[in-house]
């Protein structure tokens, strides 16, 4: 039985183990994506009136397009990343 403070994160039970694989790339995404509009928007317009807004919807746009394409891409990456990675050995 998992102890009280590894079954909670900020206030809220934490999910089951099973469910990393999607909130790893949930993650990923809205980190990447943040980042990526906040940079192209900005080159894009610059600090212009309603920047935020802006910036706000290139970003949903691209969450959006991101995470399905990131949830279908992964386990092509881990195949390419085993290619070029070698593997520890129990030995060590």
């Amino acid at each position: 039985m998992p102890s009280p403070s590894s079954a909670r994160a900020a206030g809220l039970r934490k999910l089951p183990a099973r469910y990393a694989g999607l909130v790893m790339p949930l993650f990923l995404s809205l980190f990447m994506t943040c980042i990526v509009s906040l940079v192209s928007t900005l080159r894009g317009i610059g600090l212009a009136e309603h920047f935020l807004s802006i910036w706000l919807s290139s970003w949903g746009l691209s969450w959006l397009i991101a995470f399905p394409t990131l949830l279908m891409v992964l386990p092509l990456v881990r195949r390419l990343t085993a290619l070029v990675v070698e593997t520890p050995t129990a030995s060590g």
